[in-house]
């Protein structure tokens, strides 16, 4: 059985995942912002806010082992779907703290423990490769996150790296996305509205599913690489 870390999985794809890796018998640690909902004797989790950037450290030190089979860096937020004009830098440092920063701090923590880590998925999204109006600061995190990923596989050689788009996912997100955007103003959230409730844009449990099935494949990829779930 494997042992595997997520972050941010008090709700959404890092719930839905840490519920399918323990349904497999695997052991999962991890930490969030929010409580996990799930109580298990091979689930050992911490509740850390990822933009509190000093505390992560500590809580890792207290959490993981020695090895680690897979990292998923899922933790991040959204953010409004606003013009970039219209976005505060408060509002941009605490979505690139999330998104981006508390990666970069465990990664490093990763390699300085050290920590044995064979898979890490870096969760990004098709927003950071889309570039489409609103979008603003969410989508130069992940765009960004593509970039670490490619920087940390040359210095992390036996540790296979994906930043991965894990597609469409109903979660809180898109039914904010879904509800209160504007989508005159922000004609690509249209596509959202459309997918939302339908088969298009799965649960978490049934994404969750097909999305750690994909992990495997992604090592068909260069290490480093950005992945979509619908190239695989």
């Amino acid at each position: 059985m494997a042992s595997i870390f997520i972050t941010g999985n008090s709700k959404g794809l890092g719930l839905g995942l840490t519920r399918y890796y323990l349904q497999q018998g695997d052991t999962v640690y991890s930490l969030s912002r929010g409580v996990c909902p799930i109580e298990h004797d091979r689930l050992q989790h911490k509740q850390q806010d990822l933009s509190n950037l000093q505390q992560i450290d500590a809580a890792l030190a207290s959490l993981l082992p020695d090895s680690v089979d897979l990292v998923i860096l899922n933790a991040g937020m959204l953010g409004k779907i606003q013009d970039l004009a219209d976005t505060s830098m408060q509002e941009v440092h605490q979505l690139m703290d999330t998104n981006l920063w508390s990666n970069k701090v465990i990664i490093d923590w990763l390699i300085q423990k050290p920590v044995a880590v064979k898979q890490l998925i870096l969760v990004s999204s098709g927003a950071s490769i889309n570039g489409n109006r609103g979008w603003g600061a969410y989508s130069i995190s992940k765009a960004a996150v593509n970039m670490m990923a490619k920087l940390y596989a040359h210095e992390m050689p036996d540790t296979h790296i994906t930043a991965y788009a894990p597609g469409l996912v109903h979660t809180q997100m898109q039914d904010y996305l879904c509800h209160d955007v504007d989508t005159e103003k922000f004609p690509s959230v249209q596509h959202l509205v459309d997918a939302y409730q339908t088969q298009y844009m799965p649960d978490i449990d049934t994404a969750a599913q097909a999305i750690a099935e994909s992990f495997a494949a992604c090592r068909k990829f260069a290490s480093g690489s950005f992945v979509d779930i619908r190239q695989l």
